[in-house]
């Protein structure tokens, strides 16, 4: 099981996540965020991180200038989008970063609330390598803690990876993989003491029953 640590903001838990075995860490690249980091700032973390991991910048409604420009300051080697960013954004933001390097991972990620959503999902499969299902909340764009209705997910088969977030811990993780079989999980406030500040023995725990 892929497991991505999202809202990443001090060095110190970065390595320590790290080297439990996660295979991605999330950094938030949007400012009015609460686990909001700057380029610079990542780019501190990310220097000291093994190249194995997924360094995935976080953004919404950025522009394909604003993304790579992050990108590159930080050090990263995957983008998620999750914004409003169309199928056609996606395949130009694809372009953009196989000029940076074609290895980069593209995500897009899209907050569910019913059958019409999961239709949707559907159109970004063969533009990115993932795609990530959040929930969905009418003010927050994300790092809600609230869950999808996983009941709903169980048939759904892009034909690209798909990651299940939203409302993930280490107390209902075991179910979700059971429900609906995710390729990956993308897990933030479920592991928080506060925003951006990460509880290491839940990130150890939440590995622990997901990698078993």
């Amino acid at each position: 099981m892929y497991i991505k640590i999202c809202g990443i903001t001090k060095p110190d838990q970065a390595q320590a996540i790290a080297q439990m075995g996660a295979d991605a860490l999330g950094f938030i690249c949007v400012p009015s965020s609460p686990r909001y980091i700057g380029a610079i700032a990542i780019g501190h973390i990310t220097s000291s991180l093994s190249s194995v991991l997924d360094l995935i910048g976080v953004f919404l409604n950025a522009s394909a200038s604003e993304i790579c420009q992050t990108v590159e300051q930080g050090g990263l080697n995957a983008v998620q989008l999750h914004g409003d960013e169309s199928p056609e954004f996606c395949h130009e933001m694809r372009s953009h970063l196989n000029k940076i390097d074609p290895k980069i991972k593209l995500i897009k990620a899209l907050r569910v609330k019913n059958q019409a959503g999961l239709e949707q999902a559907q159109l970004f499969s063969d533009v990115v390598d993932a795609i990530l299902l959040d929930a969905y909340d009418p003010q927050m764009a994300g790092g809600t803690g609230k869950t999808l209705d996983w009941q709903m997910l169980r048939d759904f088969q892009p034909n690209c990876d798909w990651w299940l977030a939203g409302g993930l811990s280490p107390e209902n993780v075991e179910q979700a993989i059971a429900l609906v079989s995710p390729n990956g999980l993308d897990v933030s406030s479920g592991v928080e003491r506060s925003a951006g500040d990460k509880d290491l023995f839940k990130v150890k725990k939440f590995i622990a029953i997901a990698k078993p």
